[in-house]
């Protein structure tokens, strides 16, 4: 009865205690390890802090880390506010519990080690927090900074967490900790196989960490090595290679290194002469190993190694790589989530590939069709349709400087710089192309005049720094898939203004009667003339419709690509390609050569990708053996006109 009564009091005792202690007391333990606090003190002294499960420790720790803790003169330790005298702050009940002068009180500055230190300790209750900004910021400093500390604090805060995405988080960090510092392999295996399907660049940075490996010689391999890969001499390196690793470890005589040489012959100079050598002769690689072998016979030298004596060295021992990590069944597990997670790499690395090249492909399209048009229909070369490009970029430059609403700015844009290079193009046909018909070279060079005189009216207006066309809020960002496969959103706006102008000429030319028109003046316009189609009406509406065609496409590749009165000339060349390669004058033709051209560069890019100017070059050539064997083109033109 009294054993019973005893242990009750103690307990009562031990409680009442506990309630009393306050964070001042448990400073007052070893205030050195806070007014001057290392690196290596700090983490006893937040393990005090921690142990003692105050609650005012999480601000406390905060407000340290800060520099917003004083040291008053008798010791105490307060919080402050004023610039003097300064108001003390209770640091157990944040209450207002006096002043003081500057000269009582010592600001605590922590360096940059120690807080470090004080923000891994602060996660553990950043976790808990009420306020899910604070909670994801602790995963934050967790996904940076993981320790095997973080384990349990994460794994007890999941149960509490209400947001459904920071739970998540939560879970997906638990499983990369434990699969670095689980504490038993069960546990360590089942974590890494649940990430084997994750091809995110922290999960493959873990998935290496665990199978880090260095590289060991040994005269047998020693028992319990969980080895890595056996390495062997003459295939994985040199003798010589080999041998030198086995000097280094000290396991074999070193090698004589040209420094070695040079310096025994520099210290054994006597009288001009090194062992009765000249040292005036000394001037090739032979005769300086010749000189060194008579220090070596002499006894002055370290003597060199025989190549048969390497040679049985090495064979003498074993060379490998062993994993860091000593438990087996936890680099197998990791060897095998990283072999599955790099095949998909491979698999998501090719789609963002295709989706590259068909964005790339859309702009192709977009900068061709107009050109497709009028070279299809008329047979002109029309080496300005660059310039109608650059046209319609610079009348969505001046949109928006009329109208600052970007959105309202890009709708407005586009009919206007249609009817722009519309107004442009048959401008254009009736002065100049109307009169170089059946004259393909006059036509080239007068055009190509054109191209650059226009080039030069717009630098004399706009400048020569490029100008910029800004893409409304909306199409900011990116569609990221996961973190091998994204896209930007104003490519993703090309690719459907792509598709939407496919559908628009299709429509004007299958449904329309400028379509029958432009159809049966492309396929034999003496015959269409003889049925009433005036031909010069449609070359007129057919020039200005591609170039204004040219002029919108001019809008979108200016939302993502420089303004300036050189642009037209970077999709000049890839425009006439296109056409050429996809069929002349036909719009399926001109959508595949598109196709075709922007996947071949990106494919040239992505096994060349330091050197773009050499893709360009491959593709060039690719083209031009292209239409050696195909030169009508992917989708050839139908009708008598073919033949033409």
């Amino acid at each position: 009865m009294l054993r019973a009564l005893l242990l009750a009091f103690a307990v009562v005792w031990t409680a009442v205690s506990a309630g009393a202690q306050d964070l001042q007391s448990v400073l007052q333990e070893n205030p050195d390890l806070y007014a001057n606090p290392s690196r290596r003190t700090t983490e006893d002294a937040v393990a005090a802090l921690v142990a003692s499960d105050l609650p005012a420790v999480p601000v406390f720790l905060e407000k340290w880390q800060a520099k917003d803790v004083w040291q008053r003169s008798d010791g105490q330790f307060f919080y402050v506010t004023g610039n003097g005298p300064y108001t003390l702050i209770d640091i157990t009940s944040g209450a207002e519990v006096g002043t003081a002068d500057k000269a009582q009180m010592t600001q605590i500055k922590p360096n940059s080690g120690v807080r470090a230190v004080i923000g891994s300790a602060l996660v553990r209750f950043q976790l808990l927090d009420d306020d899910m900004a604070r909670r994801s910021a602790a995963l934050d400093a967790i996904a940076r900074d993981g320790t095997a500390d973080h384990l349990d604090p994460l794994a007890a805060s999941i149960a509490e967490e209400p947001d459904p995405a920071l739970k998540q988080r939560k879970e997906r960090l638990l499983a990369l900790l434990t699969a670095r510092f689980g504490t038993t392999t069960d546990a360590r295996v089942a974590a890494i196989d649940s990430l084997s399907d994750d091809i995110s660049v922290d999960v493959r940075a873990v998935l290496n960490q665990i199978l880090s490996s260095q590289s060991a010689v040994a005269a047998s391999l020693p028992e319990g090595t969980n080895v890595a890969r056996i390495r062997e001499p003459g295939r994985d390196m040199t003798i010589n290679e080999a041998y030198a690793e086995l000097a280094a470890a000290g396991l074999a005589q070193s090698t004589v290194s040209d420094e070695i040489l040079t310096k025994a012959l520099v210290d054994n100079i006597r009288n001009g002469t090194v062992a009765g050598t000249p040292v005036v002769t000394l001037n090739t690689n032979e005769a300086r190993v010749a000189a060194y072998r008579l220090l070596v016979e002499a006894g002055k030298a370290q003597p060199f190694v025989p190549q048969d004596a390497r040679q049985a060295a090495v064979e003498a021992h074993v060379f490998y790589d062993a994993y860091v990590e000593k438990d087996a069944a936890v680099t197998d597990a990791a060897d095998a989530a990283l072999t599955a997670i790099t095949l998909r790499v491979g698999v998501m690395q090719t789609a963002d590939l295709a989706l590259d090249a068909i964005s790339l492909a859309s702009i192709y399209f977009l900068a061709a069709i107009g050109l497709a048009v009028t070279f299809g229909v008329m047979g002109v070369i029309n080496m300005a349709h660059g310039e109608f490009i650059m046209m319609g970029a610079y009348t969505g430059y001046v949109i928006q400087q009329i109208v600052p609403d970007y959105t309202l700015s890009l709708i407005i844009a586009l009919p206007v710089a249609f009817a722009v290079t519309f107004g442009a193009g048959v401008t254009m046909e009736r002065l100049v192309i109307r009169h170089l018909y059946k004259r393909p070279l006059e036509t080239l060079l007068a055009t190509f005049g054109i191209s650059i005189a226009l080039q030069q009216l717009a630098k004399n207006i706009f400048g020569t720094q490029a100008r910029p066309l800004t893409s409304p809020a909306w199409l900011d960002g990116a569609l990221v898939f996961n973190d091998v496969v994204g896209i930007s959103y104003i490519r993703i706006a090309i690719f459907v203004l792509a598709l939407l102008f496919l559908g628009l000429i299709l429509f004007i030319l299958k449904r329309t009667r400028l379509g029958l028109e432009v159809r049966a003046v492309t396929q034999n316009p003496g015959m269409a003339a003889s049925m009433g189609i005036n031909p010069d009406r449609i070359n007129m509406l057919t020039f200005g419709l591609g170039s204004g065609i040219a002029g919108i496409a001019g809008v979108a590749i200016g939302l993502y690509a420089k303004v300036t009165s050189e642009m037209g000339t970077d999709y000049i060349v890839q425009s006439f390609m296109t056409v050429v390669v996809g069929g002349v004058g036909n719009v399926w033709g001109t959508l595949a050569g598109a196709s075709l051209i922007g996947f071949l560069q990106k494919g040239i890019e992505f096994f060349n990708p330091s050197n773009t100017l050499a893709a360009q070059t491959y593709m060039i050539l690719f083209i031009i053996v292209f239409i050696q064997f195909r030169p009508k083109g992917i989708v050839a033109l139908k009708g008598r006109a073919a033949g033409n």
